[in-house]
């Protein structure tokens, strides 16, 4: 039996990178998964390599509709959504303030912030049905102090949503045995936070005393802890993943 047996999970932005990871950590551990992803060949693809537990369904966060339909997909193939992982996020362009437009920042917000909020009310009236389950937002450091390097306004104050909201619905549905919680990772070795460094992340990694950036399955036991029941007296927390880069 594993990890996460008898969990039905929907992963957002699963087609590739850290959804990719926890997507393939949560099928080793006896979990059934709804992976979700604009990237529909990919995600896919992905899905019919996982095999029967997993299932994929194109889906834009940004879209309440989108979300109502994964629900339904969810549970009709394996039943109530149980665990929630909020993942799919963009970086935008790295610019600063002034250089930064209204059209980019909506385009953020939309993505990183009102899709969690959507994910979150789409889900929850199924969970507090079914007795309880597990919300994990994906932050970012950004989100816990400003990233000059590698960030932008709209990706900053996303993230730093995302963490807010989280302990606000984590104190209003504690009651009903929903969990929810941020995880807030560092440069990860991923495509997206790879074209907002240079060279493959070599240069960020200067700047972190671990000495490397981390690879997504690192995340992903992170966030393979927080949708267990070994987490079941953890809620409204942050857990930064970021190889002491923010505490030096």
């Amino acid at each position: 039996m594993g990890r996460l047996a008898g969990k039905v999970a929907v992963i957002t932005g699963a087609a590739q990178g850290m959804g990719e990871a926890h997507a393939r950590l949560f099928i080793r551990e006896g979990a059934q998964v709804v992976l979700t992803d604009l990237n529909e060949e990919g995600g896919r693809a992905l899905a019919h390599e996982l095999g029967g537990n997993a299932l994929f369904v194109r889906q834009d966060v940004a879209c309440a509709g989108d979300w109502e339909a994964v629900v339904r997909a969810a549970e009709a193939r394996f039943g109530p959504v149980t665990v929630l992982v909020n993942n799919a996020g963009i970086i935008g362009p790295v610019k600063g303030l002034l250089e930064f437009s209204e059209e980019d920042y909506l385009r953020v917000c939309s993505v990183n912030q009102l899709g969690v909020f959507l994910g979150m009310k789409a889900v929850l009236p199924g969970m507090i049905k079914a007795g309880g389950g597990s919300i994990v937002n994906i932050s970012s450091i950004a989100g816990m102090l400003g990233t000059k390097e590698s960030s932008n306004a709209a990706y900053c104050a996303s993230k730093w949503a995302v963490r807010g909201m989280t302990k606000l619905v984590a104190a209003q549905h504690g009651a009903s045995g929903v969990r929810v919680n941020s995880v807030h990772p560092g440069y990860i070795l991923t495509p997206m936070m790879i074209s907002a460094t240079d060279e493959q992340g070599g240069g960020a990694a200067d700047v972190i005393p671990l000495g490397r950036m981390a690879r997504p399955e690192e995340v992903s036991n992170v966030v393979l802890f927080l949708a267990s029941d070994e987490a079941s007296f953890v809620s409204g927390t942050e857990h930064v993943v970021d190889g002491a880069m923010i505490a030096g």
